[in-house]
C-alpha cells in the first residue's frame, strides 16, 4: 500500500463555515407534513430498521430501490424499498463501533457500498449473486474516519474520506482487485468531519447550455472541519 501524501492534491480555496450542525437520524420516524414553497411534503412510508442504536446515516442508491442504513450498533442494513413495503434483504457486519456515514458507488461498477466508522476502518461492500461481502478494509487511519463519499463515475472508483485524524484519503482502483491511496495530511485542525466532490465538469458548463459538457481534467473536493473552516481542494491529474 501507499500511505504517502500525495502532492497533486492543493488547496484550492478556505472560508470560514459560521453555521456548524452535527443532527443524527432518529430509529423510528413519525409521520410529518409539511408545506413548503414548492408545495406539500409528507411521507409515504416508515421503515422498523430494528436497528437497535441511533441510525446515524440512510442512503438510497441511483435507482432509488435499494436503502442503506447504519448506526452506533455497528450494522449496515440494506432494504429493497417501494411505496408500499420494504424488506431487509442484509445486515452487514464488520465494524467495531458506531457507523456514521454510507456511500454508494455508480452502478455501472456493479453494487458497492461504503461505510465509514468510528472504529477508524472504511469497508467496502459488494453484492454477488444476490450476497453481501467486503471487497475491501482500509485500516489507515489513526482516529474515527467521519465521511465519506465516492467521487463522480467519469473518474472511477475513487473514494474520499475525511477523519478526526485531521487528514483525508483517497482510496481508488483500476477495478483490477488492487487497491491503492493517497492522503492529505494536516487537511484540517481537530479533525475533518464531512468531504463533497465536484461535479465532473467544469464549473459554468451546466449554466451555460450548449452541447453535452465535456469531463474535467480537474477533480474538486469540499471538505468541513473542526476548526470552523471549509477548504475546496483539487487534483491536477497528470
Amino acid at each position: 500500500r501507499n500511505s504517502t501524501s500525495n502532492p497533486n492534491y492543493q488547496k484550492e480555496k478556505t472560508c470560514h463555515n459560521k453555521n456548524t450542525q452535527n443532527n443524527r437520524s432518529q430509529v423510528s420516524v413519525a409521520v410529518t407534513r409539511a408545506v413548503t414553497m414548492s408545495g406539500e411534503i409528507s411521507v409515504i412510508s416508515t421503515i422498523d430498521t430494528a436497528h437497535e442504536n441511533m441510525i446515524h446515516d440512510a442512503q438510497m442508491d441511483y435507482f432509488g430501490k435499494r436503502l442503506a442504513t447504519c448506526s452506533s450498533d455497528k450494522t449496515v442494513k440494506i432494504f429493497e424499498v417501494s411505496e408500499d413495503q420494504q424488506t431487509l434483504v442484509a445486515t452487514l457486519v464488520g465494524h467495531e463501533g458506531p457507523v456514521w456515514q454510507l456511500s454508494w458507488a455508480h452502478p455501472k461498477y456493479g453494487s458497492i457500498l461504503a461505510s465509514c466508522s468510528y472504529d477508524r476502518k472504511v469497508i467496502i461492500w459488494k453484492e454477488t449473486n444476490g450476497s453481501w461481502k467486503q471487497l475491501y478494509e482500509f485500516c489507515e487511519h489513526k482516529s474515527s474516519v467521519n465521511s465519506i463519499q465516492w467521487a463522480p463515475h467519469e473518474w472511477g472508483l475513487l473514494l474520499a474520506c475525511g477523519s478526526s485524524d485531521e487528514s483525508i484519503s483517497f482510496i481508488s482502483t483500476s477495478g483490477d482487485g488492487n487497491w491503492k491511496h493517497n492522503k492529505i495530511d494536516k487537511a484540517h485542525n481537530l479533525g475533518c468531519n464531512s468531504v463533497c466532490w465536484a461535479p465532473a465538469i467544469n464549473p459554468g458548463s451546466l449554466v451555460e447550455g450548449g452541447p453535452k459538457a465535456p469531463v474535467s481534467a480537474t477533480k474538486r473536493l469540499a471538505s468541513g472541519g473542526g476548526d470552523h473552516l471549509v477548504r475546496v481542494w483539487r487534483l491536477v491529474c497528470n
